[in-house]
């Protein structure tokens, strides 16, 4: 019959250690018929596959088996998976790109992934609100709607904060979460509106005594701003 078993032959023949001449001993072939059989030179009848196997400690179909599986990685070696192909692609690109734009790739994938999932969530964008003790956001607030991913628990509304007290919580120019409600707990941070001129993003702490609303930043360079708690309206509790 066929020989195709001695590739198999051979590797279990090194893997429990033994030589084509401990190999032969242990089934009465010659060490040139043991190296025959494993290169497929010779024709290896049912016989001759029983004794390796008994010298081997491995049933016949074992060997088979190996053959088998050898075989399919042989295969592998030419077909590819295309998505494999699209991947490996993928990853010597991003090798070559810079960080900031490797970082681009990344967030971009990610995005992709939770779109697919499922985790797009369609939110009010509110145009823009000051981090910044010197400046609010004046004039009618723009809102639009877009779809967005990580969005934490409870968010109802985003917002794009501008300036830089809240750093570095919250960034120049980030895109943040709240949840609108009238009243914030001590020390949480919100969305306020002073005056009814405009709106900022602060810390908020309560002074009873003197009935006031302390606005601070994170930003330490910032001094806290103390106003009356009339002229505040909590807008919402911001959730990061």
């Amino acid at each position: 019959m066929e020989n195709i078993l001695g590739p198999s032959i051979k590797r279990i023949r090194k893997e429990k250690h033994l030589t084509q001449k401990d190999l032969g001993k242990m089934t009465g072939f010659s060490q040139n018929t043991v190296s025959q059989h494993e290169s497929g030179s010779r024709v290896i009848d049912e016989k001759a596959i029983l004794k390796y196997s008994q010298a081997l400690g491995v049933t016949p179909q074992e060997l088979f088996n190996s053959y088998l599986v050898k075989e399919s990685l042989e295969k592998d070696r030419f077909i590819k998976d295309p998505s494999q192909t699209n991947i490996d692609n993928t990853v010597d690109i991003l090798k070559k790109l810079e960080e900031p734009r490797q970082q681009n790739v990344y967030n971009y994938a990610d995005n992709q992934l939770k779109e697919q999932n499922g985790k797009v969530v369609n939110l009010p964008l509110v145009g823009k609100s000051a981090a910044n003790p010197t400046e609010l956001t004046y004039g009618d607030v723009e809102i639009e709607h877009d779809d967005f991913t990580d969005v934490p628990h409870g968010a109802d509304t985003a917002i794009r904060i501008q300036g830089d007290s809240m750093e570095p919580l919250i960034h120049d120019g980030q895109i943040i979460f709240y949840h609108q409600q009238e009243e914030v707990e001590n020390g949480e941070i919100a969305i306020v509106e002073i005056d009814g001129d405009g709106v900022t993003c602060k810390q908020i702490c309560y002074d009873y005594t003197s009935d006031e609303v302390i606005l601070r930043s994170i930003n330490k360079k910032y001094e806290p701003r103390r106003v009356k708690d009339d002229q505040v309206r909590i807008i919402g509790r911001v959730i990061l």
